[in-house]
């Protein structure tokens, strides 16, 4: 009788009989074969997931381990450029191949892809490097029952207890970004954020209070506005900022992605950058040198992160546990040309609301 690693667990027989099939098809399933109908794999799965059947941890066999998974949202921005680039070398340091995937989130007829989750047993795949928003609490639950170590690269969401991420300081971030418009004579700095309850778009917001209330300036509830770290959100939200009776002079938008869209709204007003108003980002990546003007933003470095996730993620496939579950790496300002002097006031207040200094 073929049985998992669970002691108490049901055999193999037993989830083949609750999906009516043979148990050399429900393994066929288990081993993440191609060779299965959808409905039949369908039909297996649930039962899988219902009786709380462990597919044997295959990986533990690879010693040493020589391969390992990345999975990441896209392939298609610069972000997951940078994570690719910092995992390879780190990679190739320690002697590892890796199989990057995109994706892992789709889902089939309304339910969580597994495909990938159950193809990862088979390659004898060592631990797993996750650049994704998040996993799903199955996901989570799949990963404990096999026994597979792995570690996020900066997680918009926190995750569960004892779960390894890497991430950056985006507390200290969102400090350096208004500490920097401070520090050129700005006082009605406004801040457009991420998401408001995810974990780094809160940080950065949390960093502007806190710079702001160090210099002792009130801070004004109308100058906070969240975009969803879309272009299209921060370019509503920077239109709707310049409408107000008394407009700011600056803003920190919380990614560069978000600057873009800033930068289109003061465009269409007429407004130069920096000249009338002065703009900081968050992430420097490529396209903030390429913008015009080159953007002054917060660099947080996602080719150390991903480096070092994959450190930490060869000292646990060792058996290793980190001392801690959290780790930030510094981030730091990098001053171009979108940043300046607060323009005199009067030149300022006329151009703000889309007039003619006189």
């Amino acid at each position: 009788m073929v049985r998992t690693g669970s002691v108490t667990g049901p055999t193999l027989a037993v989830v083949a009989r609750e999906a009516g099939v043979s148990v050399p098809t429900a393994s066929k399933v288990v081993n993440g074969r191609e060779d299965v109908a959808p409905e039949t794999r369908r039909r297996v799965t649930e039962a899988l997931d219902r009786l709380g059947y462990v597919r044997r941890p295959r990986f533990e066999a690879a010693k040493p381990p020589g391969l390992v998974d990345l999975v990441v949202h896209s392939l298609e921005s610069s972000w997951s450029g940078a994570v690719l680039h910092g995992v390879e070398g780190a990679a190739h340091d320690a002697g590892l191949e890796v199989v990057v995937s995109a994706g892992l989130t789709r889902t089939r007829g309304g339910r969580p892809e597994r495909d990938w989750l159950d193809k990862l047993t088979t390659r004898g795949s060592a631990g797993v490097l996750f650049n994704l928003a998040e996993l799903t609490p199955s996901q989570y639950t799949w990963l404990e029952q096999h026994r597979i170590p792995f570690v996020m690269i900066d997680p918009v969401l926190e995750p569960p207890t004892g779960v390894v991420s890497v991430g950056a300081a985006n507390w200290q971030g969102g400090v350096l970004a208004t500490e920097h418009l401070l520090s050129l004579g700005h006082e009605r700095i406004a801040v457009i954020g991420g998401f408001r309850r995810k974990m780094c778009g809160s940080a950065r917001v949390a960093g502007y209070r806190s710079a702001l209330a160090s210099a002792g300036i009130g801070q004004r509830p109308e100058y906070v506005r969240y975009g969803g770290f879309s272009e299209t959100g921060a370019h509503r939200h920077m239109r709707e900022l310049l409408d107000l009776p008394e407009p700011p002079t600056a803003v920190f938008v919380c990614s560069d992605r978000m600057a873009l869209g800033a930068y289109q709204a003061l465009s269409e007003r007429g407004l130069s950058v920096p000249g009338d108003f002065s703009v900081v980002g968050f992430d420097d990546l490529p396209e903030s040198r390429w913008a015009t003007p080159a953007l002054t933003t917060v660099r947080q470095p996602l080719s150390e992160m991903a480096a070092t996730a994959l450190r930490l993620l060869v000292r646990m496939m060792a058996g290793e546990q980190p001392e801690g579950t959290r780790t930030e790496l510094s981030t730091r300002l990098v001053e171009r040309a979108s940043t300046g002097p607060v323009p005199d006031s009067r030149r300022a207040a006329d151009s703000l609301r889309g007039r003619s200094p006189r």
